[in-house]
């Protein structure tokens, strides 16, 4: 065998030996490749996650900062008491009834105002229940009906000022009185003849600022 067929040979010998070791690695450099493009993905999908977790965060606590200071002007513009229920708060706001009457006063309206905005705001889909009251002159079944036409008469009032969703009616007569008692033109009979809201909750918000009660 000559020079020129043994160098022939190696090289068919050779050739295919060293294709194997380049497609080795070729592969190893793919998939050295793959790992950095998915370590890659995967650290940037972390921070977008990261970045729009803090985002949903910092805005949550603005609305919870926001409401807070909405429940305080109801408070302090409005004499409003609010109390912390297990699923959401009692708002008893200063809306009174004239003896034997269930008409909304003009002077109720702007307060009646700012709760619908707020309950519009920051508690949609929620439940809200009215609830109204009498004082204890009459039988109970009249201050039952009384106390359900007060409640009905401010739902249709919050509502033609835009508040909607879930809103019942109940009356509760002359239960539960403010003032022990008193009636008609008594001191504090005014007290008993009112209405109560109640939100039920179905978001965080109002127990972060349920909490802070």
């Amino acid at each position: 065998m000559n020079a020129h067929f043994k160098t022939i040979a190696f090289a068919a010998v050779i050739a295919p030996i060293m294709a194997g070791c380049a497609s080795k690695g070729f592969v190893r450099k793919s998939l050295a490749d793959e790992r950095a493009h998915a370590t890659a993905y995967t650290d940037s999908s972390v921070a977008a996650e990261r970045t729009a977790r803090m985002a949903a965060d910092s805005a949550l606590t603005t609305d919870v900062a926001a409401l807070r200071k909405d429940l305080d002007s109801l408070r302090t513009e409005f004499g409003a008491k609010i109390t912390a229920l297990e699923n959401g708060l009692q708002f008893a706001l200063p809306v009174h009834f004239a003896f034997d009457d269930a008409t909304v006063r003009d002077e109720d309206h702007e307060a009646l105002d700012r709760f619908a905005k707020i309950a519009q705001k920051y508690y949609p889909g929620s439940t809200i229940t009215i609830e109204g009251f009498a004082d204890p002159a009459g039988s109970a079944r009249y201050n039952l009906e009384l106390s359900r036409r007060r409640a009905d008469a401010v739902k249709a009032y919050l509502t033609s000022q835009g508040l909607n969703g879930d809103i019942r009616t109940v009356g509760y007569g002359k239960t539960r009185l403010v003032v022990p008692n008193a009636w008609g033109s008594e001191p504090g009979a005014e007290k008993n003849r009112r209405v109560v809201f109640v939100i039920e909750s179905k978001g965080d918000t109002t127990g972060g600022v349920a909490s802070t009660m």
